[in-house]
């Protein structure tokens, strides 16, 4: 008999349960990994919507009228004004830039509590197909602005509201389905690894909206949302909900573990099958807290009727009983001002960098990738920490303590850098008198 091959003879090492679930695992990096491509690219075209061009041919003249005379008879181009794009060209180019934002962002805020809702009751496979094939849509819609010419402010707008709204449908569904693989209680490690696929979104979506924003911005959209409803193609092709769907176990087997949630520790023993009554008697808030085992085994009891509650473990938990599961409003909190200020760098750091540094926005796009690059470090550095301490508030308490002084550092350069054009404009007035 032939020796097999070192690569078939590495996959016949692990258990058709273990392959199963690292398919899973990769498949729902990419897929949201995904989403948040198709999010950066707003942020690198920021820098091409408005061009600081009459920064230059201000400081040549010496006075705002004969500015105005000789900046009028400027001709513009087929598909962009002297400035940038229309209607982002103007003195307001930072209201219009940051409505933008806020509409893509409450949108997301609103759809988000929608989504969770609507989620649980439809089929995972199904509902995150149809968000990213939408999210393909309208992230290129915003490119076929370009295309086409369009400099109506409204068109943007509706384009981020829609994307915001169908943008939800990523992280329930994702999370639902690693939920239904990995149980409640995976080790930090892998799930800071399985988290960082929102850093690499971004990166991913800086780089290749970078590459085509100097030359021809609208790709930098319509190639992202090509990839989103590719993947979101392949995500009905090959996603598996659940673990019985294919008849796998849906926790690796083990006699009883314990597991932390908030303030409250509760030990999780195999499940009985006979045990129909008592589980019965549980609130689907209790029914959310016990293992996949336990799920899974009493879902597969031949005596019960199937649907998909009993299908998906536990029934649909509502708002409120979800805000009683101990440590949900507290990481609710921390999660608010974290992402407070990931989604400034997200929507604002490249521009940032094209004001402050005075680099184009392709140069920009690609240095405003180094803070993804600490953020995939930093999820896997939190996950290994808290694995060791053993405690996961404590943890989150720490990262966040420590990203205090970053940020304001960050300040810091600001003010500077503001001190430093007052000066100049001083300076430019004595000269000018």
């Amino acid at each position: 008999m032939a020796q097999l091959p070192p690569g078939i003879h590495f996959i016949t090492l692990f258990t058709r349960d273990q392959r199963y679930r690292a398919f899973i695992f990769v498949l729902t990096f990419l897929l949201y990994a995904s989403f948040h491509l198709s999010r950066k690219p707003i942020s690198i075209v920021k820098g091409e919507l408005h061009k600081h061009c009459a920064a230059s041919t201000e400081v040549e003249l010496h006075s705002y009228k004969e500015y105005a005379t000789q900046s009028q008879p400027v001709k513009k181009l087929p598909n962009e004004s002297q400035c940038g794009w229309e209607p982002f060209d103007k003195n307001n180019y930072k209201q219009l830039l940051g409505a933008l934002d806020y509409s893509f962002l409450c949108a997301y805020a609103i759809g988000m509590y929608l989504s969770g809702i609507i989620g649980e009751r439809l089929p995972i496979r199904y509902y995150l197909t149809a968000g990213m094939l939408a999210s393909g849509l309208f992230t290129a819609m915003f490119g076929f602005g370009y295309f086409y010419n369009v400099h109506n402010l409204w068109f943007y707008l509706v384009a981020q509201i829609a994307n915001g709204l169908v943008q939800t449908t990523g992280w329930p569904s994702v999370v639902t389905c690693i939920g239904n693989w990995f149980g409640k209680g995976r080790r930090g490690f892998i799930m800071g690894i399985w988290n960082s696929h929102t850093s690499v979104g971004n990166i991913l979506g800086s780089l290749i909206a970078a590459y085509w924003v100097s030359s021809c911005w609208g790709l930098s959209f319509v190639v992202p949302g090509v990839i989103i409803a590719l993947m979101g193609i392949i995500c009905f092709l090959f996603l598996i909900e659940h673990p019985k769907d294919i008849n796998c176990s849906c926790t690796p087997p083990s006699s009883s573990r314990t597991y932390m949630n908030g303030t409250n520790r509760f030990r999780v023993q195999k499940p009985n099958l006979n045990t129909k009554e008592t589980s019965q008697s549980q609130s689907p808030e209790m029914q959310q807290l016990l293992s996949d085992n336990e799920n899974c085994a009493t879902s597969l009891n031949i005596n019960m009727p199937v649907s998909e509650e009993n299908r998906n473990g536990t029934s649909p938990i509502s708002f409120l009983g979800a805000l009683r599961i101990p440590g949900v409003i507290e990481f609710s909190l921390c999660l608010l001002f974290a992402k407070l200020v990931s989604y400034t760098f997200l929507f604002w750091l490249p521009l940032y960098i094209t004001n402050v540094e005075h680099l184009d926005a392709k140069r920009a796009g690609d240095l405003s990738t180094l803070f993804d690059v600490g953020g995939i470090f930093g999820g896997i550095l939190a996950g290994i920490i808290s694995d060791r301490l053993e405690k996961r508030a404590s943890t989150c308490g720490m990262m966040l303590f420590l990203a205090a002084p970053t940020t304001t550092g960050f300040l810091g350069v600001i003010l500077k850098c503001l001190m430093k054009t007052c000066s100049s404009v001083k300076t430019k007035g004595v000269a000018t008198a």
